[in-house]
């Protein structure tokens, strides 16, 4: 597919976004399944296992675990082709962590389908030691395009990006993290080597662009926006990208009523989402290549 011509067209409404109407109809319906993508997303869940209290004075019985199994579950029992992915900070919040040292997170997400993960600064709360030893009970891939693990025992355990087929669909998927000095501490986060990750982003999209990927998926753990513009967020690196579709945020807890788009630098669109944090909301990306359709939800796990 020629440049992802859909992301162009869309335009936003309050329903959430709304795409032109093709020119033609479809001719086979399970082509038409085939082309159908559903993202649902995640981030900052901070080891909230449980819904909030009932008698919560903001997020009353709002989030848990097993209330946002049954919504995914209900999903893909619709859905034919659903991408399942998180932007970090998996880690730290509730007794669980302290419990279980993030055992308990990984075997929930592994239970929930995740599709993959990237890291945010708070997976390295218990160390990169902890965090392996945690790791090896996620199913799920996590994904880390700047961080350079190479002289660490992290080392082979994370990927750059991983290309997934859902359907007739080629979805690449990488991570992009926030710089860890000032927030970590050196010893939780030892050799890892930091790059720029606008820089690394626009290699890894231009990368995905050449496997001939439909969609570019960023799992970003950088912040949506910042007072200090020259502090990299999702908002920057969307303005400052080339291939890259779709950006799914974390670490700033920005709860959006819907998706905000940026103009790359070649004046092309790019959607960026965030659903605050602790699991209160699902984000819910719906696209359609066959009709040029895109539309979006942000679900409250109630």
């Amino acid at each position: 597919m020629k440049r992802r011509h859909f992301l162009e067209k869309f335009v936003l409404s309050s329903a959430g976004i709304v795409l032109m109407k093709p020119s033609f109809a479809i001719q086979n319906p399970s082509s038409a399944r085939k082309s159908r993508l559903v993202i649902l997303h995640t981030n900052d869940t901070h080891s909230n296992i449980d819904p909030f209290p009932e008698n919560h004075s903001k997020y009353p019985g709002m989030g848990g675990i097993a209330k946002r199994y049954a919504i995914i579950k209900k999903i893909k029992a619709k859905e034919p082709n659903v991408l399942l992915l998180d932007s970090g900070d998996i880690f730290q919040g509730t007794p669980y962590f302290n419990t279980f040292n993030g055992v308990l997170e990984m075997k929930c997400m592994s239970r929930l389908g995740y599709d993959a993960s990237t890291m945010g600064n708070h997976d390295f709360d218990i160390g990169m030691d902890g965090f392996l030893k945690a790791k090896q009970h996620a199913d799920f891939p996590f994904l880390c395009a700047n961080y350079d693990f190479s002289n660490t025992i992290l080392k082979n355990e994370t990927q750059t990006f991983k290309i997934f087929k859902k359907g007739s669909i080629k979805i690449g998927v990488f991570g992009i993290g926030v710089e860890l000095s000032g927030l970590v501490t050196r010893e939780a986060y030892g050799d890892t080597i930091y790059h720029d990750p606008i820089e690394v982003a626009n290699q890894t999209a231009a990368k995905l662009k050449k496997e001939k990927c439909d969609l570019v998926i960023c799992l970003s753990h950088l912040g949506f926006e910042y007072r200090d513009n020259e502090k990299v967020s999702d908002k920057k690196l969307a303005k400052n990208s080339k291939h890259i579709d779709i950006i799914l945020g974390g670490h700033t807890h920005t709860f959006l009523e819907k998706p905000v788009i940026e103009k790359n630098k070649v004046k092309q669109n790019v959607l960026i989402n965030q659903v605050g944090w602790a699991g209160i909301q699902l984000g819910r990306i719906d696209i359609d290549l066959h009709t040029v359709k895109i539309g979006s939800e942000n679900l409250i796990v109630f």
